[in-house]
């Protein structure tokens, strides 16, 4: 009994760690604009773009916003909204 009680508790937690691995954006690509669109519009407010990559199925930016400040952003690749900052 408590060996299918262990096992039940470790399938949840992995049930959990799936969830949480799941992606920030999840716009189908035929929607995205291009990354060089994010690109300019970036660079209009000021930023310095280092690099642009896709992950968590959102755009992924690395640079210097008009203040200087290292940032690396999460953009919606469809509307270019800010999902995550770190």
């Amino acid at each position: 009994m408590k060996r299918l009680a262990l096992t039940v508790l470790l399938a949840s937690v992995a049930g959990i760690g799936s969830a949480a691995a799941a992606e920030i954006c999840s716009v189908p690509q035929a929607e995205w604009q291009p990354k060089e669109a994010l690109q300019q519009k970036l660079e209009a407010e000021g930023w310095k773009i280092k690099t642009i990559k896709i992950d968590e199925g959102c755009y992924e930016v690395y640079g210097t916003d008009a203040a200087g400040k290292r940032m690396e952003t999460y953009f919606d690749p469809k509307s270019f909204e800010v999902k995550k900052q770190g």
